[in-house]
């Protein structure tokens, strides 16, 4: 068993159900209800929202282009961007503020508010804290090749989720640079920098600097 605190990735601050989190042992235990909380946050806050699309409902200030495609169901909050060719495909909550940018897809995941994932990326099955940003062509991989379950390794340690689709638990304040993979099961804590065109899996912790392979330093972020 991982001794894993949510507190190491989340605030919560700016999560659009964030009581979602209570009692659970690990974070991505949350990812299957995604489309069971959706529809409990629509019929509670109906007034909060305008439909733009079957099962797809945003919040007040929030634009839509005109060439974005959406599968719902999906829940965007207020402010949010979705720029043009975005792609929505099914069991998205995302909070205030999200940008979803230009060619970028996202499918089964929880988006904090001010999440920006502006330019081709790919975000499946995952969580996103609060300010989180990827870089342009920027991925979340939730599929393993070899098409087993997802494990998740922390040092020595093994977890088995039981979830044939898990891409990564993405802290806030994140930043993950250009062309970056994060591949299925990898934990980045919050406020960690990823470097540009790496490779990343297992475990980052909260503060740092991941250079690729083994090599992590402190981010001090100025």
């Amino acid at each position: 068993m991982l001794d894993l605190k949510l507190e190491e990735f989340f605030s919560l601050e700016g999560c659009p159900v964030a009581d979602l989190f209570a009692g659970v042992q690990y974070p991505w235990e949350v990812l299957p209800r995604i489309a069971e909380l959706l529809e409990k946050l629509v019929e509670e806050k109906r007034s909060a929202y305008r439909q733009i699309a079957p099962g797809v409902w945003v919040g007040e200030g929030t634009t839509v282009a005109d060439t974005a495609r959406f599968h719902g169901p999906a829940v965007f909050g207020r402010n949010c961007e979705i720029r043009p060719n975005a792609f929505v495909r099914g069991n998205v909550i995302a909070g205030d503020g999200v940008v979803l940018g230009n060619a970028s897809e996202v499918k089964q995941a929880i988006l904090f508010s001010q999440v920006q994932l502006p330019h081709f990326n790919y975000v499946g099955d995952s969580i996103l804290g609060r300010g989180a940003h990827l870089g342009a062509g920027a991925i979340i991989s939730n599929f393993k090749s070899t098409k087993e379950p997802v494990k998740v390794k922390v040092g020595d340690t093994v977890v088995e989720t039981g979830l044939r689709k898990f891409g990564a638990i993405v802290g806030d304040g994140v930043e993950v640079g250009c062309n970056a993979v994060l591949n299925p099961g990898t934990l980045v804590g919050a406020g960690s920098l990823i470097y540009p065109v790496t490779s990343v899996r297992g475990f980052i912790p909260s503060g740092m600097i991941y250079k690729g392979g083994k090599e992590l330093v402190p981010y001090r972020a100025k």
